[in-house]
């Protein structure tokens, strides 16, 4: 199993327009960060979470031409308004199945109506698949849990192949009994990092740091992560099994 990181940056991405690079050091690639989505293979097939606003690019720097499974785990623009350029992946492939909780689908459906209807000229892109308790793609199982993130939930989720085991724990402010059942033990965790000081919707360092210890996992890697977050700067100050992500990063499992 192989996960890339597409994207690991906040909703603004790093920098902001302006530009506005804030604590991060310009002239460090991995400090430049696209909106938060990964990319898992598995077997032969391949499958997307979230579908931000820099996804044609995330997908081109890929060399993506094929998804078979698409996975939003809520309904913020940064994590959604890209499903348009999902289009010519499913003019060669057909409507790619979409998983959401379906709260999420119908704020997906009324956003984007056309994406799942198919009209004479313009068939559909995605198909709406209520997310259940596992979905298996290739040779993994995927679990879901939700994450609280301030008002609203977010998918997490656990990849188990061979033994072996990814999280994905993006867009969250606690750690919930649910979730660290889920997550315990897990091989690598990829978990949201917004900023050192406490949040009201996303988890912070010192939180995430201890979370990844008491869950006791074997490599954690720093997602979603805004303007104070140098990458160098916290290569430096992290133990030697966690790091911040970069865009572009491959992890085999």
């Amino acid at each position: 199993m192989k996960l890339r990181i597409l994207g690991c940056g906040t909703s603004t991405g790093v920098p902001r327009v302006g530009p506005d690079w804030g604590q991060c050091d310009p002239e460090e690639p991995r400090n430049r960060r696209m909106r938060c989505a990964i990319l898992v293979s598995s077997g032969e097939e391949r499958l997307l979470v979230d579908c931000g606003p820099d996804i044609r690019n995330q997908l081109l720097d890929a060399r993506v031409d094929a998804l078979d499974h698409v996975v939003i785990t809520h309904d913020h623009a940064d994590h959604c308004h890209g499903i348009d350029d999902l289009r010519p992946i499913a003019q060669r492939k057909g409507a790619i199945p979409l998983h959401a909780r379906p709260t999420v689908l119908e704020q997906l459906q009324a956003r984007f109506a056309y994406a799942f209807a198919t009209e004479r000229l313009y068939p559909a892109l995605v198909e709406a698949v209520p997310v259940g308790e596992t979905l298996t793609f290739g040779r993994a199982e995927l679990r879901f849990v939700d994450q609280p993130h301030g008002s609203i939930t977010a998918l997490g989720l656990r990849f188990d192949e061979s033994g072996r085991s990814a999280v994905y724990a993006i867009d969250y402010n606690e750690m919930t009994d649910d979730m660290a059942a889920l997550y315990e033990g897990a091989d690598v965790l990829i978990s949201d990092c917004l900023q050192r000081r406490p949040h009201p919707t996303h988890a912070h360092l010192d939180a995430v740091i201890g979370w990844a210890r008491e869950l006791r996992v074997g490599q954690l890697y720093l997602s979603h992560m805004n303007t104070s977050m140098d990458y160098v700067t916290l290569r430096s100050e992290l133990p030697d099994w966690a790091a911040p992500a970069h865009d572009g990063l491959e992890i085999t499992v």
